[in-house]
């Protein structure tokens, strides 16, 4: 209680420095470190005013990084007696970071691991709010400075991870300090979840600025309580008013119902998914109709889809089915449905990541043309 006490009342910029003072006094910790997974989900880099005055730490294999994977308590055995607790800061589902904890008395530390998982999972909670009134803690999550389109993309996207009992999201874009037109968004209500990927026409800011209006438009139909089509249509309404038809952004929509499994579907452009059920990989294709914007008053048609407990669909723009081999064999559906299969054992947060390594592969230079974005979901129903 007093640490969530001294975390509530701490100065937007001094959420650091209060839970290491504070587990210092109330649990006896020697040493407290909040660290911050960086735009490109390979570093946690530490929450320090000015950033990077500390070197970062790999995601991929070090202890934190297991924890921050795994989204479970870690604990790592030193020597004199001594262990470290690695927590997930994490905001129901969305992974922020690591709390990492030392104590010079092993036993003491691994007795109070379970609050300290409470109260790392307090202090997601906070950094989000305080990330309305401080850029430390978005300064700490870049590992290279962003550029203006990256900037305007990353804060209109949701987060890159979502839980809830019936699904679980993960999505990822790169290159994630260079991005410009691809994005997504979901809602959650009570008994459902709305789902957009997005692959925007363009470069540089005008593409960002075409999704930003795009995405703002759908955001403000579906917050009206319009249904899908009606979404499309306001957006595309909007797109069309601005541009006039020389720019136009392609989407794929969702609406499912968590009771029930059925969805709503409006497939306007490129975007594509992928279904893996009972160990089969196969692409679902939908209905195409006109991307946002292209023509005036475009009217769009819902189609019905149903998934089922258990599957997991993954999304993807043309950055990643379209990207060629230095020989100039395109990654296509084949390779998409072996990175699927590849990583079929790994949570629905790890997935995009994991495959657009895979698709690094492919290309066989690590710098994208084209954004590519990978969205996962993993859906168990009721």
């Amino acid at each position: 209680m007093a640490v969530e006490r001294a975390l509530r009342t701490a100065a937007p910029q001094d959420l650091a420095r209060a839970v290491c003072g504070e587990l210092g006094r109330q649990y006896g910790a020697s040493s407290v470190d909040l660290l911050i997974v960086d735009y490109g989900l390979t570093v946690l880099q530490p929450v320090t005013d000015p950033p990077h005055t500390r070197p970062p730490v790999s995601v991929h294999n070090s202890p934190a990084g297991r924890a921050f994977a795994s989204q479970e308590p870690f604990v790592e055995t030193l020597g004199d007696g001594r262990v470290r607790a690695h927590l997930p800061v994490s905001v129901r589902g969305d992974r922020l970071g690591v709390l990492t904890v030392t104590f010079a008395d092993a036993e003491e530390g691994r007795a109070c691991l379970a609050e300290l998982a409470e109260l790392a999972e307090v202090l997601g909670h906070e950094v989000l709010i305080a990330e309305r009134d401080t850029d430390l803690f978005l300064r700490a999550r870049r590992q290279d400075r962003l550029t203006l389109a990256a900037e305007m993309q990353w804060q209109l996207l949701p987060g890159t991870s979502c839980s809830r009992p019936e699904f679980d999201l993960g999505a990822q874009l790169e290159p994630a300090y260079a991005i410009h037109g691809d994005t997504y968004d979901w809602s959650a209500t009570a008994d459902g979840l709305v789902l957009y990927v997005a692959n925007g026409m363009g470069e540089g800011t005008e593409a960002a600025l075409l999704t930003s209006l795009a995405v703002s438009a759908l955001r403000n139909a579906r917050r009206a309580g319009l249904p899908l089509a009606d979404q499309a249509a306001l957006a595309d309404q909007a797109v069309f008013g601005h541009y006039g038809g020389d720019r136009y952004l392609s989407v794929l929509m969702f609406d499912f119902e968590l009771g029930t499994g059925r969805a709503r579907v409006v497939d306007a452009g490129s975007p594509r998914m992928m279904r893996l059920r009972q160990g089969a990989v196969e692409r679902v294709a939908f209905e195409p109709q006109l991307p946002l914007g292209m023509f005036e008053e475009t009217d769009y048609v819902v189609q019905e889809f149903h998934v089922e407990p258990g599957d997991r669909l993954v999304f993807v723009s043309d950055g990643v089915y379209a990207v060629a081999s230095p020989r100039g064999e395109a990654y296509g559906d084949t390779a998409l449905a072996r990175a699927i299969q590849a990583t079929r054992l790994l949570p629905a947060a790890e997935v995009p990541a994991a495959v657009l390594r895979e698709l690094t592969g492919h290309r066989g230079h690590h710098t994208a043309e084209d954004d590519a974005l990978v969205v996962c979901l993993d859906w168990r129903g009721r």
